[in-house]
């Protein structure tokens, strides 16, 4: 009997002309966590769709052969009924139902026109204890943390009966603890016989739980690299992805000076829930940003950055908001996101399907979007003026696309990103709030990335980044603030700043982070 569980054999898969995959073969071995790392586009996501029926057979070539017999996988429920089972990186949850509603959602307990909810609860309840989650499985899903839901997509690939587990960035909405817990769980299934395969961009993660590792490079299979046979090390996994050698995660900033004025400051800002509105979820917060700094915002889930930054962007987030805001010197009321982009703020989000761009629309006009009246005249938009900013940013960006008319919903989640920020590049901002720039792109497109922020503070640009990685903090801000349960609990400079003294900084608070948001 064969070693492996899942053969996939030249797989070539074609949108509009464009191979997405190009003859790719992965072999993963049972019992095994087989990790799957290339560049964003580099077809990672298209090849498990395949493999789990998103894509359907007939719609690509090549063979899938599971526990050694060939498969012809038509739609999911014919993977899932052989036990593979993909959690995606944007978790397929409805936040208004339970857990244990969203658990068996399409996998009903019961009798065809009965459910038996005392069932489906018992047994989701089950399901939340092997992974290690003790909240009620009659809990609403939106009353719990993105940690927390993670854990519920996978007891609920547990609850139907999953063999091979696949996770497709499963860490790249979880701060350090949550994501240890959850790399430990993988290496408990792989204990039990459990087979996994995890896409992560995250190569710590890859060094910690992979036995091996399949490099996808430009839609082709590069090479398996064995632990324990093959050379493992981060240098050599980046070269494969990329290409080329990427000697420094950061770019350096070479003959550039912070400026003596400050952009934007806050003082004593206070923001309240928008529901529970008797619960402060920013607690008399004061920063300042100067003109070319780049000012980083570390904390645990539930600290409240990403709340602070909403709050602040045009009051786009929170009710009773008081404090004050000063612009360039100058006090400021904004009342709404139009009046803080008229102001020089932008707000990269990190949901950037949700709230961040429209993925029904091409790139061309979702570049545009916060700026419309840099494309137009009397209102009238100029549609080759907006088809030549579109193009210009693609390539500044380096957007893996077949052109500036297709879809954003069919970009891959980095490109994705890099559409997300060109739109706000494009407002002109003098002080850019990015939230999670970075979340689920690989190292390449950081570095593009990076550089980028590097350039917009060396033209005086300020620059607020919230991140739950606390080497890209460490890496690239000039100051940091550390949050935790909506308060300022620590300032440190550049030079100052290590993860024990920002993990100090939190543990040393009067409470720890809850998992409500960031």
């Amino acid at each position: 009997m064969t070693e492996f569980i899942l053969e996939m054999k030249n797989i070539t898969k074609s949108f509009s002309g464009v191979k997405a995959l190009d003859n790719v073969n992965l072999q993963v071995k049972k019992g095994h966590i087989h990790a799957l790392v290339g560049e964003n586009g580099a077809g990672k996501s298209t090849l498990m769709n395949v493999l789990s029926g998103v894509y359907s057979y007939g719609s690509y070539t090549g063979d899938i052969l599971y526990d050694g017999k060939i498969c012809k996988f038509s739609k999911i429920p014919d993977s899932e009924s052989k036990g593979i089972v993909i959690i995606h990186q944007e978790l397929a949850l409805i936040q208004e139902l339970t857990i244990g509603e969203n658990m068996f959602l399409g996998n009903e307990r019961g009798k065809k026109f009965a459910i038996d909810w005392n069932l489906t609860y018992a047994e989701a309840d089950k399901y939340l204890k092997t992974v290690g989650l003790l909240d009620s499985s009659r809990t609403r899903i939106c009353d719990i943390g993105v940690g927390k839901q993670q854990l519920v997509e996978i007891a609920k690939a547990l609850a139907k009966n999953a063999k091979l587990l696949i996770l497709d960035e499963p860490t790249s909405s979880l701060n350090e603890q949550d994501s240890q817990a959850l790399l430990d769980l993988l290496l408990e299934f792989k204990a039990q016989g459990m087979t996994c395969i995890i896409i992560t961009h995250k190569l710590n993660e890859v060094s910690y739980v992979a036995d091996e590792i399949t490099i996808i490079r430009d839609g082709k299979s590069v090479e398996t690299l064995t632990k324990g046979v093959d050379e493992c090390t981060e240098d050599r996994i980046i070269s494969a992805m990329v290409g080329r050698e990427l000697s420094d995660r950061f770019p350096k900033r070479t003959g550039h000076t912070i400026s003596d004025e400050i952009a934007m400051e806050v003082a004593n800002w206070t923001v309240h829930h928008p529901i529970y509105t008797e619960r402060k979820v920013v607690d008399n917060v004061s920063f300042h940003v100067k003109k070319g700094e780049v000012v980083g915002f570390s904390g645990l889930m539930g600290a409240g950055r990403t709340e602070l930054a909403m709050s602040i962007f045009g009051k786009s987030y929170g009710t009773a908001i008081s404090g004050s805001l000063k612009i360039n010197g100058k006090e400021k009321e904004l009342g709404n996101i139009r009046q803080a982009i008229d102001m020089g703020l932008a707000y990269v989000t990190e949901d950037r399907k949700g709230n961040g761009l429209i993925l029904t629309n091409p790139i061309r006009t979702n570049t545009t979007l916060a700026n419309l009246a840099g494309i137009s005249k009397n209102t009238i938009i100029a549609a080759n003026k907006e088809y030549e900013i579109a193009t210009n940013y693609a390539k500044k960006m380096h957007t893996k696309c077949t052109s500036i008319e297709q879809l954003v919903g069919n970009l891959s989640g980095g490109n994705q990103q890099k559409v997300l920020l060109s739109k706000w590049m494009f407002s002109n901002p003098n002080v850019l709030i990015l939230d999670e720039p970075t979340r689920g792109i690989d190292v390449g497109a950081k570095y593009e990335i990076y550089t980028i922020i590097n350039e917009l503070i060396q033209s005086g640009k300020s620059v607020i980044m919230i991140s739950s990685e606390l080497p890209e903090v460490l890496g690239m801000s000039d100051r940091i603030y550390v949050m935790n349960e909506g308060k300022i609990v620590g300032e440190f400079a550049q030079q100052e700043a290590t993860q024990e003294g920002i993990m100090s900084a939190i543990l040393k608070s009067d409470k720890g982070g809850s998992e409500d948001g960031k």
